[in-house]
């Protein structure tokens, strides 16, 4: 199993859920709606000065369904170049 997360500008929200369900159909996950925080090139706290916020979307899926969703979130990357879509991996193993 493989934990992925995708945290990213709430504006396309909608957007990487579609395409997630549209390519894996069975995939579970979890959203955290609003997320704060500082990236690279911007920060996203909520307020009046940096008012954009973030969501984060964990799923815990197979080989296959991460590098499915790898592939989605490029193509996102490469639509909406200024939103800042990231995408994290890692492998499960069992204790």
């Amino acid at each position: 199993m493989y934990r992925i997360e995708i945290v990213s500008n709430q504006s396309v929200q909608e957007d990487v859920i579609e395409l997630l369900e549209q390519e894996i159909p069975e995939i579970e996950y979890t959203v955290i709606p609003t997320v704060y925080g500082r990236g690279i090139k911007s920060k996203k706290l909520g307020t009046s000065t940096w008012p954009e916020q973030n969501f984060v979307l964990f799923s815990y899926v197979e080989l296959d369904a991460a590098r499915k969703a790898k592939a989605i979130i490029q193509a996102l990357c490469k639509k909406f170049p200024g939103e800042g879509i990231t995408f994290f991996c890692v492998e499960d193993f069992p204790l």
